[in-house]
């Protein structure tokens, strides 16, 4: 299990001055695992914004977000010796320890849906309470799919964030994640249909509370 991540600042930006590049990341990966940082740092500019896409996605907050991607990476490095590469990427293992970093961020994600009763809705088109409101409900949103995939067990999770969200298939998922692809296929299902539930009860208690705040 992991810790609380400690806030650490990894620009993904990063410059070209004195860095030497990398024609593919089997090349990189293979330097970075002979304790070469300008590979590694090759493998964290490559990867970087899908991994803090699927933080953003676990977490529904950027200030997390930023937190998670960089403890991930930080993973990668600390455990580099013994990370699955599935196809010559080291990717489907970030996403794996994202998930879990994420799951274990103590932190309230549900306190934005208390905004939705209190803000006003304007009679014109486009008011900049409407935009306010458009924006929270998105944010509404991808907090259900937070805790929906927080509610799962973390393999399923990851299952769920390898094929359904990252497009890999069912093989490359199993790698990952160390078991086969029959059983890969089997938790799959179950996951989709334990998100499905999850994120109907969502749906569900907040509706039942817009209805008791609006008696």
């Amino acid at each position: 299990m992991y810790g609380p991540p400690i806030r650490v600042t990894l620009a993904p930006v990063r410059t070209v001055l004195g860095v030497r590049s990398f024609s593919d990341e089997p090349t990189a990966w293979a330097a970075a695992l002979g304790n070469d940082g300008d590979a590694f740092g090759a493998i964290f500019d490559q990867h970087h914004d899908r991994v803090y896409r699927h933080a953003l996605r676990m977490t529904a907050n950027v200030p997390d977000a930023e937190d998670v991607t960089a403890a991930a990476f930080l993973e990668l490095w600390r455990r580099r010796k013994s990370v699955r590469v599935v196809d010559g990427s080291v990717l489907p293992w970030l996403l794996v320890t994202t998930t879990n970093v994420a799951r274990n961020l103590a932190r309230g994600l549900r306190r934005y849906r208390t905004f939705l009763a209190a803000l006003p809705h304007g009679d014109d088109a486009r008011s900049a309470e409407d935009v306010t409101v458009e924006r929270i409900e998105a944010m509404r949103i991808a907090t259900a799919v937070a805790t929906a995939l927080h509610s799962m067990a973390p393999s399923d999770a990851a299952l769920i964030t390898l094929i359904t969200y990252e497009h890999y298939s069912s093989a490359q998922a199993a790698l990952a994640l160390g078991i086969s692809e029959g059983a890969a296929r089997t938790r799959l299902h179950r996951a989709r249909t334990h998100l499905a539930m999850a994120l109907d009860v969502l749906t569900t208690a907040d509706d039942d509370t817009k209805e008791e705040k609006s008696r």
